[in-house]
Parts: C-alpha cells; sequence; structure tokens
C-alpha cells in the first residue's frame, strides 16, 4: 500500500454501494491514504450524506435498491458538480454511456485494482481543484470560461458543467482551429489509464454541445473533423462538420 502516492491534502469521499464488504474495504484503504471517508448504502442515502457532508468526489455504484447509481447522478448533477467516478458490474456500453451523459468523469468495471482507483480518484481531483498560474481567461465568440474560478459564462449567463466538461473545453478554448484526437483529448482529461473507447469523449462533447451551442444540431463552437478528432472553431471561421459525430476513431 505504501507504494501507492498519498494524496496532497485530506479529500472527502462519498463512497455510494450496496455491498457492506466493498464499502468497508474502500473505507478502510482509503482512510489509511489519507482520505476522509464517507459511507452509503444507496443513492437515497448518498444524497443526504452529501448535503450534510459535501464531497471532493463521489464513488458511485450503479446496481443498488431503492435509488440506483443513475437515478442518484441525475439528482445529485442539479446540486453539484462534484466529480464522480462510476463503480460498475456492468460491460454494456449503454449503461456507461448513460452515466457519462448525465455526468459521470469517469468509470471503473469491477472488479478493478485498488491501486488503479487511487490513480484515477488523484487525477480527478486534480483536475478539479487545478488553478492555472497565468492566463486564466478564455474568450471565444459568447463564451468566457475563467480556469482560476472554474466558471463558464454564456452570453453572460452561467452554465454548469462537470469537472471533466470543464477541462475539455479548456482544453479545445486554449488553441483555437487545433485538431485534437479524441485519445488526446481522453488522455488529457482521465490520464494514461484512460479506457480506450473513443465514445467516452463523443458523450462528453455531445454534453458540452447541448450546454454552450446554440443550436446543438448545426455546432459552431465544438467542430469535428471526421476520421481525426474535435476542435474549437476559430473567431469568424464558416463552420461546417465534416461527418457526423461519433464516427471514425481519433
Amino acid at each position: 500500500m505504501n507504494a501507492v502516492e498519498p494524496t496532497a491534502h485530506t479529500a472527502t469521499v462519498l463512497v455510494v454501494d450496496d455491498q457492506a464488504g466493498l464499502r468497508q474495504l474502500l473505507s478502510d484503504y482509503l482512510s489509511e491514504l489519507g482520505f476522509r471517508v464517507v459511507l452509503a448504502e444507496n443513492g437515497r442515502a448518498a444524497l443526504a450524506q452529501a448535503r450534510a457532508t459535501p464531497p471532493d468526489l463521489v464513488l458511485l455504484d450503479i446496481m443498488m435498491p431503492r435509488m440506483d447509481g443513475l437515478s442518484f447522478l441525475q439528482a445529485f448533477r442539479k446540486e453539484r458538480r462534484t466529480p464522480v467516478i462510476l463503480l460498475t458490474a456492468r460491460l454494456a456500453e449503454a449503461d456507461i454511456v448513460t452515466g457519462l451523459e448525465l455526468g459521470a468523469d469517469d468509470y471503473l468495471t469491477k472488479p478493478f485494482g485498488m491501486r488503479e482507483l487511487v490513480a484515477r480518484m488523484q487525477a480527478v481531483l486534480r483536475r478539479s481543484q487545478a488553478s492555472p498560474a497565468a492566463g486564466p481567461l478564455l474568450r471565444g465568440g459568447d463564451l468566457l470560461l475563467d480556469r482560476d474560478q472554474r466558471l463558464l459564462t454564456v452570453a453572460g449567463r452561467p452554465v454548469r458543467l462537470t469537472p471533466t466538461e470543464f477541462d475539455l473545453l479548456a482544453l479545445l478554448m486554449s488553441a483555437p482551429g487545433r485538431v485534437f484526437a479524441r485519445r488526446e483529448l481522453l488522455t488529457h482529461v482521465q490520464g494514461p489509464l484512460a479506457p480506450g473507447s473513443s465514445r467516452t469523449v463523443d458523450v462528453h462533447i455531445h454534453n458540452l454541445r447541448a450546454k454552450i451551442e446554440p443550436d446543438p444540431a448545426q455546432p459552431r463552437y465544438i467542430v469535428l473533423d471526421y476520421g481525426i478528432g474535435y476542435r474549437f472553431a476559430a473567431q469568424g471561421e464558416a463552420v461546417a462538420e465534416d461527418g457526423a459525430q461519433g464516427e471514425g476513431e481519433g
């Protein structure tokens, strides 16, 4: 266990799983690494815990009684942008895609290794708490993104993004016109241990477009270059996509 790098600070982690043994295992392991751990056995209890003790990160099982993980996530995202990592025994892509569409930042399929879990947790926490030393403001059209405050406004209206959505948009806006391959985007927001499906990026981009584009069906900001990846359209550029979202491998 000492081989795992401890966290730089004491983060509060909400572990939501209906298996008491797994909850206790995660609690013991993460507590030894310096995390503060809060436990819940289902989504309903997790909502109450999150309101009483706001977490820095949520580890969320999908299949639970009373309120499952996806129902919890849908309700939780109306209140907080806190990073969420799904812990799922389901291998169906549809379940993972649904979780990402509802605002999950990452996922691991059971059984998983503790070292990989902690690495993912640390990566998500670093991204959610990052504050660039210089050049915090990024502008493009009606978008104003403040990397220090991790805030986005669209035409002066605050727009709530998940940590992963924020980091994707910040990367794209930092280099207008540059095409980023899906793998590059996935590695940036989830680290080198990220799962290999480009569909993960497509879902996050779909969610972003729904929040920032005047017409998500005809995007003016986040553009797909078919077979390559995504770019943030340079100001004044005439935007026309080459292909449908989700096709090709970047």
